[in-house]
This record gives C-alpha cells, sequence and structure tokens, in this order.
C-alpha cells in the first residue's frame, strides 16, 4: 500500500510545486514506483512533469466529478519517470461540482483505493487555499509535508495550516499528521532565516528536515523546460537536495515500520 503525503501550504510561493515535483522524480530516481497528483487548477506540477495541461485528455476533474477509474486518468509518459494525475483550468469547475454530491470530502481517498497498491509513494500537490479540493488532499493522505520559507509570515502560516489540520482531522480523517516540515529557499546568510530555522527545529523538532532547500536558479529554470531539476541539470545543488529529502523520507518511512513491526510483535 503507497504511503500517500499531501504537500500543502496555505500560503503560495513557498516552492510547494517545485517539492512536488522534484520530491517525485527523485523517488522515482531510487527505483520507488511514485505517483504524482496536479491538484492546483495553475497545472504547474503538470507542466513541470513535461506534460501538456492544455492537449491533456482527463485530469484531476474527470477523477473526481465523472469518477472516471484512476487508471483512465493516469498519465505514465512524463519527464520524471513517474507517473501523473495531471491539472489543468477545468479543475477549477471540479470544486462548483462536488458541492452538489454526497461525501464529497472521500471522492479522492476513494479514486486512489484502487491503484495504491501499485506505488510506493503517491505526492499530491494542493492549491495554495483551504477548499474542497485541498480538502479532498486530506482526506485521502496519510499525512502532510509542509514547505516553508524561513521568514517572519510564513510562521504565521504554519500556525493557520496546523489549525487547519486539527479541524480536519476531528472531521474526516482522524490519522491525519504532519509528515515534516521542509525549509525551501533557504539562504543561510540570512539572519532571519536561520533564527526562524531555529524557532522551527525547538517547536518541531525532528519533524524539521534536516535537508534544506537552498535558493536556485537551476531549481527555478527547471520548469520552463517541462523537466525536474534532476533531468535538467543533476548537478545542481537544487537537484541534490531534492535527492537528499528523498533518501530522508525513506528512512524515515522504514524506521516507522520497524517500529510498528516491533510493537506488534
Amino acid at each position: 500500500m503507497a504511503k500517500i503525503i499531501a504537500i500543502a501550504n496555505q500560503k503560495g510561493g513557498v516552492g510547494k510545486t517545485t517539492t512536488a515535483v522534484n520530491l517525485a522524480a527523485s523517488m522515482a530516481a531510487t527505483r520507488r514506483k511514485v505517483l504524482l497528483i496536479d491538484l492546483d487548477p495553475q497545472g504547474n506540477a503538470t507542466m513541470g512533469s513535461g506534460v501538456d495541461k492544455y492537449e491533456v485528455e482527463n485530469t484531476v476533474y474527470e477523477l473526481l466529478v465523472d469518477e472516471t477509474p484512476a487508471k483512465e486518468v493516469i498519465v505514465t509518459d512524463t519527464n520524471g519517470k513517474y507517473h501523473l494525475i495531471a491539472a489543468n483550468a477545468d479543475v477549477t469547475a471540479a470544486e462548483i461540482k462536488l458541492m452538489e454530491v454526497f461525501a464529497r470530502e472521500l471522492r479522492l481517498r476513494n479514486a486512489l483505493k484502487p491503484v495504491a497498491d501499485n506505488y510506493d509513494f503517491i505526492f499530491i500537490d494542493c492549491p495554495p487555499s483551504l477548499n474542497m479540493l485541498t480538502v479532498n488532499a486530506m482526506a485521502a493522505a496519510d499525512s502532510i509535508l509542509v514547505p516553508m520559507q524561513c521568514e517572519y509570515y510564513a510562521l504565521e502560516g504554519l500556525t493557520a495550516l496546523m489549525d487547519t489540520i486539527n479541524r480536519l482531522a476531528d472531521v474526516v480523517n482522524p490519522s491525519l499528521s504532519i509528515e515534516g516540515i521542509l525549509r525551501t529557499m533557504y539562504d543561510p546568510r540570512n539572519r532571519l532565516a536561520n533564527d526562524v530555522s531555529e524557532q522551527l527545529k525547538a517547536h518541531f523538532g525532528d519533524k524539521v528536515y534536516r535537508t534544506v532547500i537552498p535558493r536556485n536558479v537551476r531549481l527555478a529554470e527547471a520548469p520552463s523546460f517541462g523537466a525536474p531539476a534532476m533531468y535538467y541539470d543533476k548537478t545542481s545543488t537544487g537537484a541534490k537536495a531534492y535527492l537528499a529529502l528523498a533518501g530522508e523520507l525513506i528512512r524515515r518511512a522504514e524506521q516507522l515500520q520497524k517500529d510498528s513491526e516491533t510493537t506488534e510483535a
């Protein structure tokens, strides 16, 4: 059964889609079977994966609204060697349509059940707002990975996100938890960034990933070429950072599995 991780932050511009695309590609490079779900109507994760959002036949809209089986919606040919469920502007209408259906917050969870065993990891790129698409992602996910910049307003956004997660856990997904907090666009020369980073570690402890994602030109350029950074420039610091993050996630997942087996024994 796949580990399903929603990549979310209610604050925009924190490297959420960059993380979704590059983490999916890095996991695929370790020979894990990966599915990336683009839930953002902007379709940036779709384009960043080398898939033309204007030409794709089926998207998250068909999956959630028309209940088209996931196996018919999944795109297998991407520039990141992982599978993709695409998004485009049509997905904007999905939120409106979902308001009319029963158990609307569970549509994604139910849609993924038939294919979850085919993957090791499923990553969900969420919109930068709390809407019905984001609620679907959090209802379907085992945990949430939070990318954030180390700046003052990011701390306020993180507080709001934590409140949201707690509310949703009470209502739709009792097992929902924080997978980890990822420091993005990090500049160690910035005193504020270092101060906020220390506050994060003091408050969240080992939930803060050791890996940090630096500001990197190659990471910014890669989407315009429709490829994750590791395929655009595998020697870049950004590509190496996301490979390191993939390794950290794998080690954490393996340790969690060991701990679970020990408890059961």
